[in-house]
């Protein structure tokens, strides 16, 4: 269980915090929510609390595993898959995992992709997605800002001069 002011990850929408917990009737069934505030554009969302095994519901890294998420980016090494469905597929499977390293791996090959390639309008989809979510638990971790993180990123990503 979790408590009001607990900062967790919801891997599909982002890092945010608790706000509260609220009984809703919903389809004629009342149950518990935690209502999470998530910092980009300051979502709220209602997790039903009986199903947070469900949700793989976690809590945020610490500040200085935030640097090992950082490290990511400085492995040059890309996804080497041409095939656009098995990439979509495999990007899909690593967000959906919620792992913060796997995600920051979507993000790191699709930005080298794009700068190499170009992205179809679906990837563009996926990396603005995937930024969501792990610039969101930067944002709760570090206390940074959407474009302080971005920045930071394209930096350790493509140097200085990106």
């Amino acid at each position: 269980m979790f408590n009001i002011g607990d900062k967790i990850v919801y891997p599909v929408y982002g890092a945010g915090i608790i706000e509260s917990v609220e009984e809703k009737e919903i389809l004629g069934e009342k149950k518990k929510y935690y209502i999470l505030r998530i910092p980009i554009d300051d979502m709220r969302v209602m997790i039903p609390m009986d199903s947070m095994d469900d949700f793989r519901i976690r809590n945020v890294i610490s500040y200085n595993e935030h640097y090992e998420v950082l490290d990511v980016f400085r492995q040059k090494t890309s996804d080497s898959l041409d095939n656009w469905s098995k990439r979509y597929r495999n990007n899909m499977d690593k967000i959906r995992s919620g792992n913060i390293y796997s995600i920051a791996d979507v993000i790191k090959n699709l930005m080298i992709r794009d700068r190499e390639k170009g992205l179809s309008p679906g990837e563009k989809k996926i990396l603005e997605n995937a930024k969501q979510i792990l610039f969101s638990e930067l944002i709760v971790v570090t206390g940074l800002k959407f474009y302080e993180i971005d920045r930071i990123i394209e930096d350790t990503l493509f140097g200085e001069d990106s």
